[in-house]
Order: C-alpha cells, then sequence, then structure tokens
C-alpha cells in the first residue's frame, strides 16, 4: 500500500497524506507549472519537519513533491496533498489550483479509500485469521470499488488541466519477507504485501486508462522495505501517525527518483 494524500492505531493509520509552496522543473523549468496531489505519502508524513500551515494535513519540505520543486524550480507550485486524504478528497478540495496553464501533476491515492489505517490496526493488533479477512475486505474495495473513483477523479483532473503531464505514483511493498524480523508473522507480512500488489494494479489501470503516466515505486523500494537492513519506511513508531510511512530517506531515494524520472518522460 501505501498504503497510501497508511495508519494509526485507533487513529492509528487516518494520517494517510497536503498546502502551497512556490518553488520549479527540467529544461524549461521557468514554464513548469507543478501541481502536487493526495494523500500522507504524497504530503511528506513521517518525513518530518512539517509546514505548520499545513495543519493537519501536514506536508513536509522533505516530501518527494516538495524535494522536486525545490531542485528544479518550477514557475509555480502548488501543494496541496493531505494527510487522510481519499479520492473524494482530492477530488473536492485538492483541484483549486489546477488550470489550461498547468503542466506538471503527481498524485498517490487510493490506500484510505481501501481501508488501509484500520487494516492495519487490524494485523498489529489481531491474529492472523483477522488480519487476513481484513486484508480481504480492503483488496476487495480496491477491485471493485475504487476503480470507478479513480476514473472520476482522474477524469477532473484532465478536463481542468488538460495540457498537463499527470504522473500517478503507487504504494511499496511494506515488508521484506524474512525469519529474522521480530513482530508481525510473515503470514500478515505477506498478505499486506500482496493487499499492496492488489491496490497498485488497480491504480496502475486507472491510470492507464486516463492515458496518465504511471510510476511503481515497488522496485526503488525493493531491499528497504521493513525488516530490511536499510529500511526507508517507519515501523510503529511515536508520533503514532507516522507508522507504515516512508521516512525522508524513503522520499529522497524511493519516491522522488522515481517521480523525477516520470516527470522528465
Amino acid at each position: 500500500m501505501r498504503i497510501p494524500r497508511l495508519f494509526t492505531i485507533g487513529v492509528f493509520m487516518t494520517t494517510l497524506i497536503g498546502g502551497s509552496v512556490a518553488a520549479a522543473g527540467p529544461a524549461g523549468a521557468a514554464t513548469v507549472r507543478y501541481v502536487a496531489l493526495g494523500d500522507s505519502y504524497s504530503s511528506g508524513v513521517g518525513a518530518g519537519n512539517y509546514d505548520p500551515a499545513s495543519g493537519s494535513c501536514q506536508r513536509s519540505p522533505n516530501a518527494y513533491p516538495a524535494k522536486w520543486a525545490a531542485a528544479h524550480s518550477p514557475a509555480s507550485f502548488s501543494f496541496t496533498a493531505c494527510s487522510g486524504a481519499r479520492t473524494t478528497d482530492v477530488l473536492n478540495g485538492q483541484l483549486g489550483p489546477l488550470n489550461s496553464d498547468t503542466t506538471l501533476v503527481s498524485i498517490i491515492v487510493g490506500g484510505n479509500d481501501a481501508g488501509f489505517s484500520s487494516v492495519m490496526e487490524t494485523c498489529v493488533l489481531g491474529s492472523d485469521s483477522a488480519c487476513l479477512t481484513a486484508v480481504a475486505g480492503a483488496q476487495a474495495v480496491a477491485q471493485n470499488v475504487l476503480p470507478g473513483r479513480l476514473d472520476t477523479l482522474f477524469s477532473t483532473i484532465h478536463s481542468r488541466a488538460s495540457s498537463a503531464h499527470v504522473v500517478v505514483l503507487d504504494y511499496p511493498h511494506l515488508y521484506k519477507i524474512t525469519s529474522l524480523c521480530v513482530g508481525l508473522s510473515n503470514t500478515k507480512r505477506t498478505a499486506l504485501n500482496n493487499a499492496a500488489d492488489t491496490l497498485d494494479a488497480t491504480i496502475s489501470a486507472a491510470a492507464g486508462r486516463a492515458d496518465f503516466a504511471f510510476s511503481d515505486v515497488r522496485d526503488d523500494f525493493a531491499g528497504h522495505e521493513l525488516c530490511s537492513a536499510d529500511g526507508w519506511l517507519h515501523s510503529v513508531t511515536i508520533p503514532i501517525g507516522e507508522s507504515y510511512h516512508p521516512t525522508a530517506r524513503g522520499h529522497s531515494s524511493g519516491y522522488l527518483p522515481a517521480f523525477t524520472a516520470s516527470a522528465a518522460g
């Protein structure tokens, strides 16, 4: 998942991902007008140093959109991604900066629609059986409900910014499967990785239908999941809302290169 703008216990994952920052782009940066949309995986929950003006959206200058803008100095940069956002939140609250002058858009969304905050709570606190049941329910939503929501959102993005190059990113696997790791069972870890695959497949298909670019970050994070020697994701941590989100390193070394390559394409 994400899971992915995944998660809090009680509120444990509901902080999944957005504000406006001026900063500019590839060759021809003076003409690049960039809008960053999505949930907590876009806003930078887990990356720290949050902009106080962003409030509960928890937008971080260490998030991949802000890092890209700082490196490329686009003509304009609007950062509206917000922790906890679902597709409807993006549709109804984040698209204001989009217009005919927008040339670049990034988005990560879908994890909250599939309910991965509650899935993570169940898998952390419950049995293997309870975790598998929760994962199956989230996968069903990702396969049967999310496609229509993404189609509506992506169609609206295109209608508002018809000339923009739109990059849709997905969620990494959370775990490296190994016996040398305490915490969740490998049954749970495998199920959560499979759930990420289901969610990412849905996001990829929707991006394809919209003729948007799709950037799959699972290879970028390979070898840097939880239970690896060099992890780029938070496990259960304080503040609890950062749990199961990319660290600042995850944004700079995982998401940023993936987005940079797709933004230039």
